[in-house]
């Protein structure tokens, strides 16, 4: 006998149909483009700290990372890093302003419990796993260098 009801196969069958494809080549266009940008600007501050400031090129890296951190956040803070996130889907995801908006992100949607049950428990929660990640992945690739070195 044959039953010819909607099940949840043939409904997921049916309604692919009537998806809309995604835009990959534009959104990897727009990802491209704007997470570019963000480092030429990043380029940009570091000649401004070596040229303006005197910086060495090695120290140079630390204020400008500290300055993309700054910015991403005031933008996340202003509303503006969202809007960019939502046009340029991972290309806002560049690994420093990223962070520092998924934990501007959380901080600011947990103000209103309070500053140490609302911003500072949910700080790291997105982020957390970011730097756990970070940490074990420079220990176990400092132990392979190390291990490395030693066998050489």
């Amino acid at each position: 006998m044959k039953n010819n009801s909607m099940n949840e196969k043939n409904y997921s069958k049916i309604s692919k149909n009537y998806q809309p494809k995604p835009p990959y080549f534009m959104n990897t266009l727009k990802a491209f483009i704007i997470g570019g940008l963000i480092c030429i600007f990043g380029e940009l501050l570091t000649n401004m700290y070596i040229h303006w400031f005197g910086f060495s090129e090695k120290d140079a890296g630390n204020p400008t990372v500290a300055t993309l951190i700054l910015l991403s956040s005031l933008a996340t803070g202003l509303g503006v890093y969202d809007r960019l996130g939502q046009f340029a889907g991972a290309g806002s995801a560049v690994p420093v302003t990223g962070f520092a908006n998924s934990i501007t992100s959380a901080a600011l949607e947990h103000k209103s419990e309070g500053l140490v049950l609302g911003v500072a428990t949910n700080l790291f929660k997105l982020a957390g796993s970011v730097i756990v990640f970070g940490v074990v992945a420079a220990y176990v690739l400092g132990l392979l260098r190390y291990i490395f070195r030693a066998i050489i």
